[in-house]
């Protein structure tokens, strides 16, 4: 089953999880708007596609990232004009890489400890797999080899 990151965190506050708030938008104006209903001094704008690596990805021909702050509606709006519609390459997308149709406008908050849990399906195995690392998602691969 793939769903993106903002289907994922629905059915966990769906389940009673705490999440941050955010809004899925599909125009940068809908990511200005975002940023402003949020009501957060900063925002993580977040494209949204089926692989992992988005925040060291990069935008083909371009240094955006698939992850980035907004610290006004401004930001967000053209964090998101620099994302949607266009292909984002990551460690997991391959060099062909995935379009963006959509971008995460997410709730900013302090960070005291990030944790990374997933659970995989391991087609060799035939069974799903747990991952969990208290070092948090980004580079998670290499984290797994370590």
């Amino acid at each position: 089953m793939k769903i993106h990151e903002f289907q994922a965190k629905e059915l966990l506050r769906a389940a009673g999880v705490p999440v941050l708030n955010g809004k899925v938008v599909r125009t940068p104006d809908e990511a200005a708007d975002a940023f402003e209903s949020l009501g957060t001094p900063v925002c993580a704008v977040k494209a949204q596609i089926h692989a992992g690596g988005r925040g060291k990805g990069h935008v083909e021909g371009s240094e955006q990232r698939g992850v980035e702050l907004a610290k006004s509606a401004d930001d967000a709006s053209r964090i998101a004009q620099g994302l949607l519609n266009k292909t984002l390459v990551t460690i997991q997308t391959g060099p062909e890489g995935q379009i963006v149709r959509q971008v995460f406008v997410e709730s900013g908050c302090d960070i005291q400890q990030e944790l990374y849990c997933a659970i995989l399906v391991d087609r060799a195995a035939g069974s799903p797999v747990l991952i969990a690392s208290t070092a948090g998602g980004m580079d998670i691969e290499e984290v797994a080899v370590k």
